[in-house]
């Protein structure tokens, strides 16, 4: 488990696969200076998790600690996902089901498909 330092905080702990995503999504949103919200339920706090976010903003220092010494491989089609989702209004909504697939705890795809899926009900 790698751990999200902002603004001197404790830190937020993420899988380092996640980790990872979230450094490549936030670094390229911050090099071109743009804020954005980062939402998720942080399972670390309470049973059913709390619903955390925090505002990204180039102006404050973020740091990523991984538990590894090697970076794990990013995968583009979660990296498109990320950043769409950072690119827009309700900013960066990083949903467990995602988290799961990026974790490799559910088939590949598995995610999309269902997002697929209820976008045709």
């Amino acid at each position: 488990m790698g751990t999200l330092i902002y603004d001197g905080a404790d830190g937020f702990t993420f899988d380092d696969r996640v980790l990872a995503h979230l450094q490549a999504v936030i670094s390229t949103k911050l090099r071109r200076r743009e804020g954005f919200l980062l939402i998720w339920n942080d399972r670390t706090t309470a049973p059913g998790g709390t619903l955390r976010s925090i505002w990204l903003d180039p102006s404050i220092s973020v740091q990523f600690v991984f538990s590894g010494s090697d970076l794990p491989e990013l995968n583009r089609d979660w990296l498109t996902i990320l950043t769409e989702r950072a690119n827009s209004n309700g900013g960066l909504l990083l949903e467990d089901a995602l988290r799961a697939e990026i974790r490799q705890e559910v088939p590949e795809g598995s995610y999309r498909a269902s997002r697929a899926r209820k976008k045709e009900a």
